[in-house]
């Protein structure tokens, strides 16, 4: 079903075909359908052709919260100027500086790359290959500085929920990011009326409370206040139970990694003496490129690396930022959005975007954004925002490349288990969105007739533990839309 999609170019022979005419009785089954929906839910709708002709609209001039939609806008806006970030783009590097006793202090520069790893199981682009040069180079390391100067200090973007800073879908956004910024643990019941193990990294410090019980079930919540380095686990786990993994959200990355690179150090025989500590650029108003007057802002001068890492392959992390709706790596990409045009800053990378919005020929009142990833609650769009941005997008010589990131409606990414069993399994291809009493998807549908339509379906104001019937609904209609065009 894919391939049969990706051989459907976005060319003008599509464009110029006869569209398919939108009727009033589908309209009719389109609110009616939603009538039975959530009581109280806010819906947006729209529909078009890539060229742009309205087939079926209700409020689509609304503003809403889009979630994850918001990195619909974020990756366009840098395969709009992909050449010239990937060009821009650096990788993790590593030096030394002379510290007394013939020691060294190693500084690790992280510059915004979204895939630096150190797990065991690491094959490319690994902290370990920047531990191997140091321990070539010196067998004795006073302190580790991890370095995150590359953007400005701005580890939350304005509008996101504090009590998601602790999950691993809130973690600290950072230039110097390892393993996606987020531990493990594992937790693994032990006899009725006994504590369970848990098995984790020591960055944390862990308050188990858990208890075993019998049966096979689990309710284990974690608490761990920002910036704060204790986890507290409550609840139960059933004897019966699999052993269940947790994902803790990291606050301060560029520390996280220098500590991480200690424990490198130390498996390969360097001793380390001193300190793991990080340092961060604060923000300051010329991060802001209003108060600089859309000047770039000043480079600070190249430093001289022991050993640095290949570059981020930027469209290879738009697929996964799209397909899996990766938060951190979405927030990243705004940031290397923002310093390509100056410091980095969440500042500069929302001025950027809203340059290629205008070129898209979006009004400027048709959306807001005040993060990449779609967690503030802060951003809005309105559904004709979308489909106009996806008509735009369309047009453009990277629209296949860009168009291969998005979720397959059935088939993989956040779609992979909706529109199963129905017309539009494997000829839906569009991005998610889901936040608090929020649901989105925006992108493109084949319809039964052949044609390649725009879409914008926003759900917002859902009540309390009513999203999934919120989704239902939408997926129903955007199937009847496919069947009756």
């Amino acid at each position: 079903m894919r391939l049969a999609f990706l051989l459907i170019p976005f060319a003008a022979p599509l464009l110029m075909a006869a569209a398919p005419e939108p009727a009033a009785p589908l309209l009719a089954t389109v609110r009616a359908i939603l009538a039975k929906g959530p009581p109280g839910t806010r819906y947006g709708f729209h529909v078009t052709t890539l060229d742009g002709e309205e087939l079926l609209a209700i409020d689509p001039d609304e503003r809403f919260i889009p979630a994850s939609n918001t990195k619909i806008f974020v990756t366009a806006t840098a395969y709009a100027d992909l050449l010239a970030l990937q060009a821009e783009a650096s990788g993790t590097g590593v030096r030394l500086e002379p510290a007394s006793g013939g020691a060294s202090d190693v500084i690790l520069h992280g510059r915004g790359d979204a895939q630096l790893r150190s797990t065991p199981d690491c094959a490319e682009n690994c902290l370990q290959t920047l531990a191997d040069a140091i321990a070539a180079k010196t067998r004795h390391v006073r302190h580790i500085a991890g370095d995150d100067s590359w953007f400005p200090d701005e580890r939350w973007g304005p509008g996101m929920s504090w009590n998601n800073i602790q999950s691993r879908y809130g973690t600290g956004i950072s230039a110097l990011t390892i393993d996606d910024n987020e531990t493990v643990a594992t937790i693994t019941p032990g006899a009725i009326g006994t504590t369970p193990s848990v098995a984790a990294s020591p960055y944390y410090t862990i308050d188990n409370r858990v208890v075993t019980i019998a049966g096979d079930a689990e309710t284990i919540t974690a608490d761990r206040a920002p910036n704060s380095r204790l986890i507290r686990l409550t609840g139960t786990i059933g004897a019966a139970a699999k052993p269940q993994t947790l994902y803790f959200s990291v606050d301060d990355p560029a520390h996280y990694a220098a500590w991480r690179l200690r424990d490198l150090l130390s498996e390969r025989g360097v001793t380390v003496t001193g300190e793991v500590t990080a340092r961060h650029r604060p923000l300051a108003p010329s991060d802001d490129p209003r108060v600089r007057g859309g000047a770039p802002a000043p480079r600070p001068p190249a430093l001289d690396m022991l050993a640095t890492l290949p570059p981020p392959d930027l469209a290879a992390d738009m697929t996964i930022i799209n397909k899996t709706s990766q938060n951190l790596h979405a927030d990243l990409l705004l940031r290397q959005i923002g310093r390509h045009k100056g410091s980095g800053s969440i500042a500069d990378g929302q001025a950027a975007l809203r340059q290629v919005m205008a070129t898209a020929k979006l009004p400027a009142d048709s959306f807001t954004f005040a993060d990449g990833s779609g967690m503030s609650s802060y951003n809005r769009i309105t559904p004709r925002a979308a489909t106009t941005l996806l008509g735009w997008i369309a047009r453009q010589p990277w629209s296949g490349a860009w168009r291969d990131t998005l979720p397959i409606a059935g088939t993989d990414g956040s779609l992979r288990r909706r529109f199963k069993g129905t017309s539009l399994e494997g000829r839906l291809f569009a991005k998610t969105g889901s936040l608090n009493a929020t649901r989105a998807l925006s992108g493109y549908l084949v319809t039964k007739s052949g044609q390649t339509l725009a879409f914008s379906a926003l759900a917002n104001d859902m009540p309390d533990d009513r999203d999934a019937d919120a989704t239902a609904v939408v997926d129903r209609v955007l199937v009847t839309i496919a069947e009756a065009l």
